[in-house]
């Protein structure tokens, strides 16, 4: 078994999966379909889920067991995870996946199970081995709707505990050798996008022309969104690329990403790559011209981090962290916040939140001031 892109006429892209004499596994790949095409999730999602399945299905047949019959065995499915062997070279009887990778698979393999329940392929009672009944109440306040009833929702049965571990900020002395350290406006602007606007990655190297609106071009658009600003907008993107959330959002930016922009333009028109719309591509490399790749975008951080010197690679969700804090750090509130991001939910914002030692100071100072102890 194992997973496999299969690109359709349109361009399109998703990801099946095949035996072992390269024939498509139907239920695998009607799953698949449906999480590309039906539920318009991107092609990185699908392939994450086809190398579930692929796992979950390969676990099976290693054991002897039928797929649609074997939801109820999943702690064995977890401990095979855990321990069974993979590409990694790790030494027998070590951990070969960690909690994080084991969970991703488990979302996996429960949605091609309830999706085989739904299309009559596995008997109804598996969704009774996947999730349990839970209510609402332990769930952050937030979360619970704007009346605060409580509601009965589906709880999965099998997630193994995670650590939870905060991811650093990139501190500013780090952020300005890292810009010192690009070699070209483009990258600069790459590095100050993820850094002061708090896009994703995926969403930096998915802009297109269009959706950037300073000044002349924000009021020729008739955008009404004030000043600067970009639009981070879903759409299918030859180069992968990939806006998270399903709703459009205008980010401002600041004066350093304008002038950044600026000098890219120039940098553009010097090279002779201004007919692609998309606004990061190739530059120094063929083709000349077409949109930046994800994985580039990650090379130019690593490289970038070594010329400046510093003691890790920076990476691109690492700005993002930074943005939020920078902004609760000037004040900003947790749904302004929210918004900036694109998280559908405020709990989602709440773990990118590193607030400063000295505004935990201010915190502690201000209430002291506003409850004097009085004899």
């Amino acid at each position: 078994m194992r997973a496999f892109p299969v690109r359709m006429p349109s361009g399109v892209q998703y990801w099946t999966v095949i035996d072992s004499d390269l024939r498509v596994v139907p239920a695998a790949d009607a799953y698949l379909r449906h999480l590309r095409f039906g539920r318009d999730a991107a092609d990185s999602t699908t392939k994450a889920y086809a190398g579930a399945v692929v796992l979950y299905l390969s676990w099976c047949a290693a054991t002897g067991q039928d797929w649609r019959l074997s939801a109820e065995r999943l702690p064995s499915f977890v401990l095979w995870l855990r321990y069974a062997p993979s590409t990694s070279g790790a030494a027998a009887g070590a951990a070969v996946r960690g909690p994080r990778r084991i969970n991703c698979v488990l979302a996996g393999t429960r949605g091609f199970l309830a999706f085989a329940v739904d299309r009559g392929d596995a008997p109804a009672q598996v969704l009774g081995q996947l999730y349990e009944l839970a209510d609402s109440r332990d769930l952050p306040a937030e979360a619970r709707g704007e009346d605060g009833a409580w509601r009965l929702r589906m709880k999965a049965r099998h997630r193994v505990p995670v650590v939870k571990e905060r991811v650093d900020r990139v501190s500013d002395e780090d952020a300005v050798a890292l810009l010192k350290a690009c070699r070209s406006a483009r990258d600069r602007l790459l590095v100050l996008i993820l850094g002061r606007a708090g896009l994703r990655r995926g969403e930096a190297v998915g802009l297109r022309r269009e959706d950037v609106h300073f000044a002349v071009e924000s009021s020729a658009a008739g955008c009404e969104f004030p000043g600067s600003h970009l639009h981070v907008v879903r759409r299918q993107n030859v180069n992968g690329a990939w806006a998270k959330s399903r709703q459009s959002r205008a980010v401002p930016v600041d004066r350093l990403v304008v002038q950044a922009h600026d000098q890219y333009v120039a940098e553009r028109v010097e090279q002779a790559a201004m007919d692609s719309d998309f606004l990061f591509v190739n530059l120094f490399r063929a083709p000349l011209g077409a949109p930046m790749k994800l994985g580039a975008v990650n090379d130019l951080l690593a490289a970038a981090s070594r010329r400046a010197g510093l003691d890790h690679v920076v990476h691109p969700h690492a700005l993002r962290h930074s943005f939020a804090s920078n902004v609760m750090d000037a004040g900003g509130t947790i749904d302004e916040v929210q918004q900036l991001l694109g998280h559908a939910s405020i709990s989602s914002s709440q773990v990118y939140l590193h607030p400063a030692p000295q505004r935990l100071r201010d915190a502690v100072e201000r209430v002291g001031q506003s409850h004097q102890v009085t004899r």
